[in-house]
């Protein structure tokens, strides 16, 4: 029997795509923005903090890295309203994000200040800084710069692993193939249509975070 592809629900599903992609970039905007600045924070606390936050912040490491990101989103969403704390679906999935967002950023960004000069933290202190002056002023810009290759990669991972917060009925644009191939029990055309705004979403993402990178981290002329 011959399979005939056939495309022809996309003009009545437009809408359900829309806000799928939308949703989708809502998620991995507040997860990147949000991700990052926490782990900016945890990057601190491992490299520069006082003693008593940084096994906090390594158990807090190790338990993100070392569990799945479903889990965590399961835990969030199914587990927590045990213990009171009622979450919509959009919530908990911006929250799972950001904490998956940041154990993973923490340790990239942590790489970037290892690497940095002792020179650098000595010029700070040399200007009365204290630790974390030095690191706001001195080391994080350069560290940022290192690794935005690598940082900019995780976001795309991120964004690419948000798919599952279909699972908690979270609209996102997985929730829409799902939801279509549902009702035209066309699931290859679906899940087709869906990896290929995937592939346009990581590819227009990754380009953003560079150009975003090369002005934020301008190169400077050597002369």
């Amino acid at each position: 029997m011959n399979y005939v592809f056939e495309f022809g629900w996309l003009a009545q599903y437009y809408p359900q795509i829309v806000k799928g992609v939308l949703i989708t970039l809502e998620l991995i905007a507040i997860g990147a923005v949000l991700g990052i600045s926490l782990g900016i924070f945890c990057a601190w606390a491992r490299a520069l903090g006082p003693a008593w936050l940084k096994p906090i912040v390594a158990t807090y490491v190790e338990l993100i890295r070392n569990t799945p990101f479903l889990i965590q989103l399961f835990f969030i969403f199914f587990g927590l309203p045990s213990l009171g704390l009622q979450l919509g679906e959009l919530t908990a999935a911006n929250i799972a994000m950001v904490i998956n967002l940041g154990a993973y950023s923490c340790e990239i960004i942590r790489a970037g200040i290892q690497a940095t000069p002792k020179g650098q933290f000595e010029a700070g202190a040399s200007l009365a800084m204290s630790r974390f002056e030095t690191f706001r002023h001195v080391v994080l810009v350069p560290s940022l710069q290192r690794i935005w290759p690598a940082l900019s990669s995780q976001v795309v991972i991120v964004m690419l692993g948000s798919s599952v917060v279909s699972q908690i009925a979270a609209e996102d644009l997985t929730f829409a193939a799902n939801f279509i191939q549902s009702r035209t029990f066309r699931a290859f055309e679906a899940y087709m249509v869906s990896t290929l705004i995937y592939l346009c979403l990581a590819v227009l993402l990754r380009q953003t975070l560079a150009v975003l990178g090369g002005f934020i981290f301008p190169r400077r002329l050597v002369r």
